[in-house]
């Protein structure tokens, strides 16, 4: 397990370049993070739903994604809400309060449990994530993917400290010094991550947090920018928000409050042809040429924060410019002429006017789908693959003359398109398929290309490759290895 010292530490990543590197050490790996927070989630291919995080580590492992990987997911649809999906499914709305009581607890546990039984008996090793810090002891009697689960899989903990973030020391120690007798035991050591600078000038920090902390170090891992593995959090995006740029093509996306699946566009921004943005003002939105609506998990709250901002002015103005309007999953439905909850899925039932961009209508639901997808993209047949997950229906007015975008397999239309310049879909990944980001940009390009050497499969399995390349250099693994082959508690 790599359990950490706080939130955003690098957990993620690090779990993904273990995958990759036992897997090309002749291993069989899977990940495994009993609990997940985020809205950036991803579809198996049984058509369940996951943390993104977990899916990019099975890719790194070479599997394909399943349930049992993060049988918990709580994804957050207000400052006070998360929706629980239990081992792929929806299972409700929870509040913060009533999710961490202690009363109803051991049902999770027992879930998580056997998801992660079940992925030990087809995988060996499993590689375990905990999540936020392994040290809140407010939690303990409530945790069910720190040191309880460490303690049912047996696992040998490795504790990550980022570095970068500054106290170290303090962090270390602290996670440490709180863990009970017993647990504090599983911490076979500790992996210093996001180093910046000069190495030999943290090599006397090595031996003093040894001595301190009475456990070894790993290794010490620098902080890296020229290797690219999908986020989990969409923490870094207010750090990419930025200004237009002369001599590209001006991508916007609405960093609306609810965003998520924002790793729909990093294909795109890796495009030579493309400087990507996220706008969260209309100011920054009249400055591209193309704006594209992102997933929401909360469409008609960020319909009205659009609004509230003057965003949604700026957005309509972009339309009768006759830039690109682009919406995906919940900024598709945005983009229509109205979005009912009836049911109220989003909080208390209501109906909110869209932006009337396309003429549609979309009626939340309960049921949500969530899918991998082939398609053939109407506009040049090309083949392609994407996925689903949202919650409604979207459907055409009667009598329009808009056409669908896409065409799915087994012949169902999908998605709809006014032009060249306005389209709405259902599909995650979309834009990763090269016919796809090429339709987009030709209006503003001389030529066609993805501006890159390789498709984004193909890319995403070279930067796994570099990630284990860059970790293996700065980590101890015949420490690592001898200490996963001792002889357990």
């Amino acid at each position: 397990m790599l359990a950490g010292t706080g939130s955003d530490v690098g957990k993620s990543v690090l779990a993904a370049a273990l995958c990759r590197i036992l897997r090309q050490d002749g291993y069989h790996p899977a990940p495994f993070k009993a609990q997940n927070m985020s809205l950036n989630s991803y579809a198996t291919p049984e058509g369940l739903e996951i943390g993104r995080a977990q899916a990019v580590q099975a890719e790194a492992a070479g599997i394909p994604c399943h349930t049992d990987m993060n049988p918990v997911l709580l994804k957050p649809n207000s400052d006070h809400t998360s929706q629980v999906v239990l081992n792929g499914r929806p299972a409700g709305n929870r509040s913060a309060y009533d999710y961490f009581r202690v009363e109803g607890r051991e049902e999770l546990r027992r879930a998580v449990c056997e998801a992660f039984d079940r992925l030990a008996a087809r995988y060996n090793p499993i590689v375990m994530e905990g999540a936020g810090s392994v040290a809140e002891i407010n939690l303990r009697a409530t945790d069910i993917v720190n040191m309880p689960m460490a303690r049912h899989a047996d696992a040998d903990v490795f504790l990550v400290a980022d570095i970068d973030r500054g106290g170290v020391f303090a962090s270390a120690y602290g996670s440490i010094m709180l863990q009970s007798p017993d647990d504090r035991k599983r911490i076979k050591g500790i992996i210093v991550n996001k180093f910046r600078g000069d190495l030999r000038l943290f090599a006397d920090g090595v031996k003093m947090m040894e001595e301190v902390c009475g456990v070894p170090v790993l290794g010490v891992v620098p902080y890296f920018q020229d290797i690219h593995i999908e986020e989990e959090d969409s923490v870094d995006l207010a750090g990419k928000a930025s200004r237009a740029e002369e001599g590209r093509v001006n991508v916007a996306v609405v960093r609306l409050r609810h965003l998520s699946n924002f790793t729909d566009f990093d294909r795109l921004e890796r495009d030579g042809r493309v400087h990507l943005f996220y706008a969260d003002s209309a100011e920054a939105i009249r400055q591209a040429e193309i704006i594209i609506l992102p997933g929401s998990k909360n469409t008609i709250d960020d319909l009205e924060w659009l609004e509230r901002s003057g965003m949604a002015t700026a957005i309509a103005e972009a339309r009768r410019e006759g830039r690109t309007v682009v919406g995906i999953c919940g900024g598709y439905q945005m983009m229509g002429r109205e979005v009912a909850d009836p049911e109220g899925v989003e909080g208390p039932p209501r109906r909110r006017a869209g932006l009337g961009l396309l003429p549609v209508r979309t009626v939340l639901t309960g049921k949500k789908t969530t899918r991998q997808v082939e398609f053939r993209f109407a506009e040049s047949g090309a083949c392609g693959r994407g996925y689903e997950i949202h919650m409604g229906r979207t459907c055409p007015d009667d009598g329009t003359t808009a056409r669908h975008l896409a065409c799915l397999a087994d012949g169902t239309p999908e998605g709809c398109r006014l032009d060249r310049k306005c389209w709405g879909t259902y599909l995650h990944g979309i834009l990763d398929n090269n016919a796809v980001v090429d339709y987009l940009l030709e209006p503003y390009v001389q030529s066609t290309g993805n501006g890159t050497a390789e498709d984004y499969a193909a890319f995403k399995e070279r930067q796994y490759d570099l990630l284990a390349a860059h970790v293996r250099r700065h980590l101890d693994m015949e420490a690592f290895y001898r200490i996963l082959s001792s002889e357990k508690r």
